[in-house]
């Protein structure tokens, strides 16, 4: 056997000896993909169908790219390995960059054009605002960014797109004059590197041409991941199997099943549209996984296999089944952090590595509680590809906003938020009240000095803060940083954005925070109210910020997103907050394609584990600061119920003899919305029963009834509501 094709499987094989043509891989979670695409350009290389110089691969990032490389020059004999400087190999942006260097003429850009990052072109879209006197409330710049950046992405021009909104009404004559900004200053974006160079080999055949005969073999890792530009920019340089044009053979390794980024333009249909147009006629699946153990990949299984938009594929393993899937079924959101924390706890005794463990969750906003809960514990912890709550802009800006209430000269929290939300005060304003102060007078008497324009939009933010301290004097906790967080501009601002989703529910976890706080002070014996409640508050927020991730090089346990978890693998996996609206999220019930999406990410989050996965999920949770009953979501209800084991949920018979877990759906109520007094939600206590929390209330008067949730060693109880001695928490 050629030394290329030693370890490989039959598929795997199969793959990588493919004789010239258009081929798609459909490569499961856990199959090898990596090493099926190291090995098939390998192959190409050393059997002589292919030089360096007439191969393409395409990554999605720069550490795929680098790992590609790095893999190759292991596999091929020594004499080969310098050749591989000739071959192309990057991100689709590393490559359209390369392409544009080289007919930097054709495309109209000088020899030495610059690439803007995120940054710089949000600084460039400023730099425009202010030259056409434009003000950032009219034109957000991080909107429009959005806005330019989206319809590139679809490869559109301002003049392909229609104003069929007042918002692209206001954005495109901006767009266009940004656009001529970027060419007289020889620039380019990120997203202006792929659409230019799309638009070169489009309009010039014979740079096209020679392309395509350059290129024999082009190799696409991640194709589930490719939005519609990067689809037809793969097409430039591919043979046309319809009209017979001579062009490179498309290896595109994708997987259906894991395509998760639709918000960031991806097209999960990419790979049916490829077999479609290309005719393509070699599809082979890789469904034999290295990763995980057996009842894992079952539950992926038939998770998925509730997808309809597939081209199909079923995981397998020669690992053996494993153990059991643990299901945790929480009273609230702060019990399941707690039992979250336990749990690694007892793993790192057990001597578990901590890099081995990751905790994940649906959004970033579920890190809040997990991070208090692993504080507490003592246990290390770093967040993955994000920040810690406490540490994230658009909370830094909330409690600068509450700080200011309490501090009005807090010098760091008022320059923080002065122009946050935009507000038109510029550096040259803040020049000139430093100037009026002279380090001695106050914030307030300083800025009375000041005439024209700057002076009014300083006492315009100044008065803004004065209105919003004397409207939460007296207010309850959770209220006052819901009124500050709305009052403040923050819930506009951050609704207008295009990716601002996730920071609203980061805000709306803060109000949660703040409830879960009062409770916390009561519990102690602590009763405050408005202004001195917020003021030990922010001594708590600023404790829990205090406190250091895991250090460099410390091993810690993983906190992460489901999104940011694609691609990693880890011991021991545990997936929270499994409710319907959170995981599928609410967002996704509405969206065409949403749910089927949604699946695709428990599949994601499911394969990420080898050896245990645990599924948790809580019977309330706080949300935008108010207790909300949840059921559990679908996906858990996907499982085969003899794949897991419940911890401490009470369990019932179902009429084919497998157990699930008992649950209590809430009855309608009166027209009040309560029965006896008593609602859904409420906490309670039972003397014999101990802290619970009402599911649902039924009847009225001496017939009224509830279901309350106990601790895990009583679970659900029926109780009339007349007679059973119930203390409202």
């Amino acid at each position: 056997m050629h030394e290329v094709l030693q370890g490989l499987n039959p598929e795997q094989r199969a793959a990588v000896t493919l004789p010239p043509q258009h081929a798609l891989i459909l490569a499961g979670a856990g199959s090898g993909k990596t090493r099926v695409l190291t090995s098939r350009i390998a192959w190409l290389l050393e059997t002589g169908e292919a030089g360096p110089h007439e191969i393409m691969a395409v990554t999605f990032t720069n550490k795929a790219a680098r790992e590609m490389a790095s893999r190759l020059a292991g596999l091929l004999p020594e004499a080969l390995r310098p050749g591989l400087r000739r071959m192309w190999v990057g991100t689709f942006h590393a490559l359209a960059n390369r392409l544009l260097r080289i007919h930097h003429q054709a495309a109209g850009l000088p020899q030495m054009f610059q690439i803007l990052d995120t940054a710089d072109q949000l600084s460039a879209i400023k730099r425009l605002l202010k030259r056409l006197n434009v003000s950032e409330q009219t034109a957000p710049p991080r909107e429009l960014l959005s806005f330019i950046n989206a319809h590139k992405e679809q490869g559109l021009r301002p003049d392909k797109v229609a104003a069929e909104s007042r918002r692209a009404e206001r954005f495109l004559p901006l767009w266009q004059e940004y656009e001529a900004q970027c060419q007289r200053e020889g620039v380019v974006d990120f997203a202006e590197l792929l659409l230019r160079s799309d638009e070169l080999l489009a309009r010039d055949e014979a740079l096209r041409a020679h392309y395509r005969a350059r290129f024999r073999h082009v190799l696409v890792d991640e194709f589930q991941d490719t939005n519609a530009l990067q689809y037809r920019w793969l097409q430039r340089f591919a043979a046309d199997p319809v009209t017979g044009e001579a062009g490179a053979f498309l290896f595109c390794v994708g997987d259906d099943d894991q395509s998760i980024y639709g918000f960031r333009g991806a097209l999960a249909r990419n790979l049916m549209r490829f077999e479609q147009e290309f005719r393509v006629q070699a599809v082979i699946r890789l469904e034999r996984n290295y990763r995980s153990h057996g009842n894992i990949l079952a539950a992926a299984n038939a998770i998925i296999a509730h997808n309809r938009e597939r081209l199909g594929k079923n995981l397998w393993t020669e690992a053996g089944e494993g153990e059991p899937i643990r299901v945790f079924q929480a009273p609230d959101d702060g019990a399941e952090a707690r039992f979250v924390a336990e749990e690694i706890g007892n793993l790192l005794r057990e001597g578990v590595s901590a890099d081995e463990i990751a905790v994940l969750y649906r959004a970033n906003a579920q890190s809040r509680a997990l991070e208090h809960a692993l504080l507490a514990a003592g246990i290390p912890y770093r967040v993955h590809g994000g920040q810690r709550f406490f540490d994230r802009a658009e909370i830094k800006h909330a409690l600068a906003y509450l700080r200011l209430l309490l501090l009005p000269d807090d010098e760091t929290a008022f320059l923080r938020v002065v122009n946050f939300p935009p507000r038109g005060i510029g550096a040259r304003t803040l020049e000139a009240l430093a100037a009026q102060r002279d380090g001695q007078t106050d914030i307030s008497a300083a800025a009375t000095r000041l005439a024209g324009r700057p002076g009014a939009a300083l006492q315009g933010f100044l008065q803004l803060i004065e209105r919003l301290r004397e409207q939460t004097r007296e207010v309850p906790l959770p209220e006052l940083v819901e009124r500050v967080i709305a009052g403040s501009g923050l819930r506009t601002h951050y609704a207008a954005e295009r990716d601002g989703g996730d920071r609203l529910e980061n805000l709306d976890e803060l109000v949660s925070a703040a409830s879960d706080f009062v409770a916390q002070m009561a519990s102690e014996g602590i009763e405050a109210q408005g202004h001195e409640m917020l003021a030990l508050f922010l001594q708590h927020a600023a404790l829990e910020s205090g406190e250091q991730q895991a250090e460099a090089g410390q091993t810690a346990v993983q906190l992460m997103t489901v999104h940011a978890s694609k691609g990693l693998e880890f011991d021991v996996v545990f997936l929270t907050g499994l409710e319907e609206g959170l995981f599928p999220h609410q967002n996704s019930l509405y969206a065409d394609g949403g749910v089927e999406e949604e699946r695709r990410l428990m599949y994601v989050a499911v394969t990420r584990a080898k050896k245990r996965l645990y599924l948790s999920w809580s019977d309330i949770r706080m949300l935008h600061g108010q207790t909300e009953y949840h059921q559990p979501s679908r996906f858990l209800e996907e499982i085969p119920p003899e794949l897991l084991l419940w911890l401490n949920a009470k369990r019932r018979e179902r009429k084919g003899g497998d157990l699930a877990p008992s649950r209590v759906t809430a009855v309608p109520q009166s027209s009040s919305g309560a029965a006896n007094g008593w609602r859904s939600g409420e906490r309670v206590r039972h003397p014999k029963f101990g802290e619970g929390v009402i599911l649902a209330v039924e009847g009225a008067g001496a017939h009224a009834q509830a279901s309350v949730k106990f601790g895990p060693e009583v679970g659900v109880k029926q109780l009339l509501l007349s007679v059973a001695p119930l203390e409202r928490l």
